[in-house]
């Protein structure tokens, strides 16, 4: 067993201006995506500018996808009870499904503006989100969120305000695989041509998957519970569509071209 390390969820204070490790954590995801979708912007006919406005587009997709998400899959009852709350986005509680439905709607009316086929968009934007997953996911950490199940393995920690039993640090288990080994993977693979929608259905494949794994050791929302059978999670259920959809989405892209050119 290890202790649960201390870390202030504000990161900086200048008197009543307070800047939470939560929301810096954002702020890495869309820098790196930024900086990766400049090296590769030449491949489906974009510049820096227009990676900059694809970022503000999925900015405002992820942050109000996300929130909104949050409000109706996880926290319906705390947004009726406090109406405010849904806008105290620093205080964590974003969903990851209701993001990806955000930025997935930034990506269409972005590709329409630029006569890009939405897939091709997607195909290009996939590979820049993992980097983001996994720092949010250390923000989860920090923020003391995503409690995993008790755990007689060495590195369970006791998760603050749960009793003294160690337990998995889940949030840590999501940032390995939702943001290093998802980014490796299709950083990757996307370093070839592939066929349009393949990558996009290979992230949604494989997220759909680590967030399946994660979720026998990360604890269900106590206002929620286990949907099923008593080991079922909101979590699993939101996932297997994804799963099933990315599926589909690659034995689709076996039909379609190669439109992805190789940066030089």
């Amino acid at each position: 067993m290890i202790n649960y390390p201390t870390i202030d969820p504000v990161a900086i204070s200048l008197g009543p201006l307070q800047v939470h490790w939560y929301g810096l954590m954002y702020v890495v995801g869309f820098v790196a995506a930024w900086w990766l979708g400049c090296r590769r912007a030449s491949r489906i006919g974009l510049n820096n500018d227009d990676i900059g406005d694809l970022l503000f587009y999925c900015a405002i997709g992820v942050v109000a996808g996300g929130r909104l998400g949050y409000a109706l899959f996880y926290g319906l009852g705390q947004w009726t009870a406090d109406p405010l709350w849904i806008f105290r986005v620093w205080d964590g509680g974003m969903s990851f499904h209701g993001g990806l439905l955000g930025v997935l709607l930034a990506a269409w009316i972005f590709a329409r503006r630029k006569q890009l086929a939405f897939l091709t968009l997607t195909d290009f934007i996939a590979p820049l989100v993992p980097i983001g997953l996994g720092a949010g996911r250390i923000g989860n950490f920090i923020n003391h969120e995503l409690p995993g199940r008790v755990t007689s393995l060495p590195w369970g920690m006791p998760f603050p305000g749960m009793g003294p039993e160690p337990r998995h640090p889940s949030a840590l288990y999501e940032a390995l695989l939702e943001g290093v080994v998802l980014f490796a993977i299709l950083w990757w693979v996307s370093a070839k041509p592939t066929s349009r929608g393949f990558l996009s259905g290979l992230f949604l494949v494989c997220y759909g998957v680590f967030r399946f794994m994660v979720e026998f050791v990360r604890m269900p929302d106590a206002h929620i519970g286990f949907i099923a059978f008593g080991w079922v999670t909101m979590g699993m259920l939101l996932t297997l569509p994804m799963i099933a959809l990315g599926l589909v989405v690659i034995a689709w892209s076996r039909s379609q071209p190669v439109d992805v050119k190789i940066a030089t």
